[in-house]
């Protein structure tokens, strides 16, 4: 116990530092020195770690939360970065998404989300219509799923920035197939989406979206207010020092909100996110008092692929970042 609260001070203490370094950044778009200190950030976070960050003291958790911040904002950046390059310099942009640092991660998280769908809800999984709620402008997931995954469903993104869908919407419109089963909606699902969200088979929400504890149990609380008996939804979610990179759901505020969870799956590997997989259940309640299953995984978790080992996976990002700044001419 002494050991492993040795390693989690020295972690925090880690983390803190590159907060502070990140914080004083001039601007968070994407360069040589905003690189490279969150490449030092996911290297910190990504390994296995003791750490439970919802234990941390009042002021790492302020600190965690500015950092989550930070990272939405920079994640935003990057991608709108990646996405301008790409629509300034190729007729069909998608044929060069593996160019972007994380593209391996989106590959393997879609394919684990859609593993986890096949696996755990009931019936198997053949959606008509899937929701992604939370898209920006790459949206990766949406691209993964339906060109490799699911290649008769109909994608609807949200996202509340205009432009970042604009971008998303120019990334499609030279793909026939994949373009045509793309539509992109600017809108905060929690305040402007009520009807519409009855007709998706699959929500997925992103984990950026509603960043602080009551702002995603109050969209939760919407979807499961909203969606259909029996559909599923598709939580994205943070284990372990992860938790410093993206908020934590606990499965709890899933249940609570209308849904049985059905699988939490926590990877080992380069994939960064935790997925949580629940449906839409007529005989759960909004206030948390259901039959059948609490809150927690109702089956465990589904083998993952043999792993991506992470030394190569921090390697890799580095080098696609210097493919993406020496190639790429104006």
């Amino acid at each position: 116990m002494a050991l492993q609260n040795k390693e989690v001070d020295a972690l925090v203490q880690k983390i803190t530092g590159l907060h502070a370094a990140i914080a004083k950044l001039p601007s968070l778009s994407s360069s040589p020195d905003v690189d490279a200190l969150f490449t030092e950030l996911v290297t910190a976070c990504v390994p296995p770690s003791p750490v439970d960050v919802t234990k941390l003291g009042p002021e790492a958790q302020e600190m965690r939360e500015g950092l989550i911040r930070l990272c939405s904002e920079a994640e935003g950046k990057l991608e709108a970065h990646y996405s301008d390059i790409w629509l300034a310099a190729f007729d069909n942009p998608l044929d060069h998404l593996g160019m972007f640092p994380y593209y391996n991660n989106y590959i393997n998280l879609s394919k684990l989300e859609y593993e986890l769908l096949a696996r755990y809800v009931p019936g198997g999984i053949a959606p008509a219509r899937v929701a992604f709620i939370g898209s920006g402008p790459l949206p990766f997931s949406s691209f993964v799923l339906t060109a490799r995954h699911l290649p008769d469903t109909m994608f609807d993104n949200y996202d509340l920035c205009g432009a970042a869908n604009d971008r998303a919407s120019k990334l499609f419109r030279a793909d026939k197939d994949v373009g045509a089963r793309m539509s992109f909606h600017t809108a905060d699902v929690a305040d402007e989406l009520a009807g519409e969200l009855a007709k998706y088979d699959v929500v997925f929400l992103a984990a950026l979206v509603g960043m602080a504890a009551e702002d995603k149990a109050k969209v939760l609380a919407h979807l499961g207010a909203h969606m259909a008996d029996g559909a599923a939804l598709v939580v994205r979610n943070a284990h372990g020092a992860r938790g410093f990179l993206y908020p934590i759901v606990d499965p709890q505020d899933i249940a609570g909100g209308g849904f049985k969870v059905l699988a939490v799956c926590h990877p080992d590997d380069d994939v960064v996110n935790s997925v949580i997989i629940a449906q839409k259940s007529k005989d759960l309640h909004a206030n948390g008092h259901h039959r059948g299953h609490g809150g927690q995984c109702a089956h465990g978790t589904v083998p993952v692929d043999p792993p991506c080992r992470f030394g190569e996976m921090v390697t890799d990002m580095a080098q696609k970042r210097e493919v993406a700044n020496a190639e790429v001419v104006f």
